[in-house]
This record gives C-alpha cells, structure tokens and sequence, in this order.
C-alpha cells in the first residue's frame, strides 16, 4: 500500500472531492454526499442541484470532510460536521428524545472509489476526520453504522468498532458510536 495523505475538504481541494465524486456519477445516485446536511425541502433534488448546494457549503465552510489522496487524486472521503451542520440523521427524533447533550461533532458518510474498496481506506478516512477534528478542539464525536446493502455504504459497524467507539442505542433499529478525542 503506498503512503496516502489526508486533507480536509475546503476550497482549495474543492476541485480534487469533485472529480471523485464525478467519478461516480455524482455518489449514491446524485446525491454528493449531501444527504445528512439538510432536509427533503432544502435539497436540490438532482445532481446538480446537489453538487451545486455542496460545492455552496464548502465554500462557506459548512462542509467538512476528510479527504484521502493516493498523490494528487482524491481516493476516500469521511464527511463530518456539527449538529448543526449534519442534521439529517436516521431516526433523529427518537435519537434526540434519549440524549442529554448533543454531541460535538458527527460522522456522517464515507465514500471510497470504487479502484480502492476492500484496502483499508474508509479506516484511513475516519482517522483523517477523527485527526482533524482535534486539531479543531476535539470533543465527543458520533458516528452512526450501517451495515453496507447492495445499494448504500454509509460505514458499517467494523470500522468504529476497530477505531474505539463505544455503542449506545440511538432508535428501536439503529445505535449510535461515541468516542471523544482531543
């Protein structure tokens, strides 16, 4: 495996996070990993409503994700926010209604390409975000697994579980992961 690099998702990388996501016909059908930053009635509703709203909040810095680089070629992303930032989470309301406080940050969404699944990049991506993160103050960071289908991938249970997040329930049919980092 050669030596990859990460690099948070900002302006400057804008271009790179595209062409990957371009690549994949713009990830989960159009979606530009933009499901979890608003709901049903702010969204785009095509592709390029989508890629338009993202390419908005990267740019207002609204949008975090951390990107990993095989050279100068975006092979992974693991996008993260706040609350605030990343809303739109399965079952929210009766995730919300167990909670004493919200967490610091969330994860929200890996995407590998396609050229690089099965070799340890979404592990790569979560600790490029879980990195980040702390070099912006740390805090409690939740993820929320899903075990891939034939049609979504959002980060399936092993990759919390071998970064140290403990699990808690988060609905009747899906659990939350925390961990903090500093």
């Amino acid at each position: 495996m050669s030596d990859y690099i990460v690099k948070p998702l900002g302006p400057d990388t804008w271009d790179v996070f595209a062409q990957l996501a371009e690549r994949h016909n713009g990830v989960w059908g159009g979606c530009w990993c933009t499901w979890f930053h608003t709901f049903y009635a702010e969204k785009g509703h095509t592709a390029e409503g989508n890629r338009a709203l993202k390419e908005r909040l990267v740019k207002e810095g609204h949008a975090h994700a951390a990107l990993v680089f095989d050279g100068d070629v975006a092979v992974a992303w693991c996008e993260y926010g706040s609350p605030a930032e990343l809303p739109n989470i399965n079952h929210r309301k009766e995730y919300e209604a167990g909670l004493d406080r919200l967490p610091d940050y969330r994860l929200t969404c890996f995407f590998v390409d396609k050229k690089y699944r099965r070799q340890g990049m979404a592990d790569v991506a979560l600790h490029g975000a879980l990195d980040l993160i702390a070099q912006a103050g740390g805090g409690v960071v939740e993820a929320y697994p899903q075990e891939p289908t034939a049609r979504r991938f959002r980060h399936p249970f092993s990759t919390t579980a071998r970064a140290a997040f403990s699990s808690r329930p988060a609905s009747a049919t899906s659990e939350a992961r925390a961990r903090t980092t500093a």
